[in-house]
């Protein structure tokens, strides 16, 4: 059973930055290296949004609200996918959580949900 463990979120300022991590166990490298990953947000009272997507061959996307903004990335010999957020706003404050996404472009993952990690951004 795939499971993912999110970490590096946190308090930041307006204008701030801050480095998620997810760490994808119960998955050998060879297999994560295939898998497309994905960012996830979710506020509180809000339906999850998917934030940015890295696929195998390492082409992105990113929703509209965090575009040119964040970076996704991903280094397959650590099972590990990551996200740089820049400029950060208080709008992006949320619990971030990290999945295999659907082909469909959803707000679903694939496997089951993390525990995920909040960023909170205030001045």
């Amino acid at each position: 059973q795939v499971q993912f463990v999110e970490s590096g979120g946190g308090l930041a300022q307006p204008g701030g930055s801050l480095r998620l991590s997810c760490a994808a166990s119960g998955i050998s490298g060879s297999i994560f290296s295939m898998y497309a990953m994905a960012w996830y947000r979710q506020v509180p009272g809000k339906q999850r949004e998917l934030v940015a997507t890295i696929f195998n061959r390492g082409s992105t996307n990113y929703g509209d609200s965090v575009k040119g903004r964040f970076t996704i990335s991903r280094v397959n010999a650590e099972n590990t996918v990551y996200l740089q957020m820049d400029s950060l706003k208080p709008e992006d404050t949320a619990v971030y959580y990290c999945n295999q996404p659907l082909a469909d472009g959803s707000n679903k993952g694939y496997h089951s949900w993390g525990q995920g990690t909040q960023v909170i951004v205030s001045p």
